[in-house]
């Protein structure tokens, strides 16, 4: 991989922190010599996007608690994060707000009482936005990655929903599936 390129996993992203440990992207971006920061710019109340409400099994107009972040890997924006919560799970906690969340909110929401034991990801590749296009500082024409994921509890009721945009030609995302 060059210096600009990014290979990733999912799981540590899924799985609650001890109590003391860094958020798993500063976890990771360090174990690999590497330098990340984040910058949350929204937090709070929002009408859920049509297929954010599908996802979470709300109705359409419905409000949830978003939080969108842009990463930054060595100093360069990489990629776009939305993270949309039901405002039942969400309302009045951290998650509602712009400071950094002590372990990452995978964690907070494990403190809450909401454990992720599934996901479901959906990768796709498309143009950017212009928007996007200048927030992650990519060419006009070139393509960007877009994962959804929602993560599900135990009784299979939707916890958390994430919309990452990153460009195309920086990613490699892995998938270890394992069978029986």
């Amino acid at each position: 991989m060059s210096s600009i390129e990014w290979g990733t996993t999912s799981v540590p992203y899924l799985t609650p922190r001890e109590k003391g440990q860094r958020d798993a992207w500063s976890a990771e971006t360090a174990a690999k010599g590497r330098q990340s920061s984040q910058r949350i710019v929204q937090a709070g109340e929002v009408t859920a996007p049509a297929e954010v409400a599908e996802a979470l099994g709300l109705d359409q107009g419905d409000n949830v608690v978003v939080r969108r972040r842009i990463m930054y890997l060595d100093g360069h924006p990489c990629e776009l994060t939305d993270t949309y919560y039901p405002l039942a799970i969400a309302h009045g906690t951290r998650l509602a707000g712009t400071a950094k969340i002590p372990g990452g909110a995978i964690t907070l929401l494990a403190e809450l009482g909401h454990v992720g034991v599934r996901a479901r990801e959906d990768v796709s590749a498309r143009l950017p936005t212009e928007e996007e296009r200048q927030a992650l500082e990519i060419g006009p024409g070139e393509p960007v990655m877009q994962l959804i994921r929602l993560t599900l509890d135990a009784q299979d009721q939707p916890l958390q929903v994430d919309r990452m945009t990153m460009a195309a030609q920086h990613q490699h995302l892995r998938y270890d599936v394992r069978i029986r």
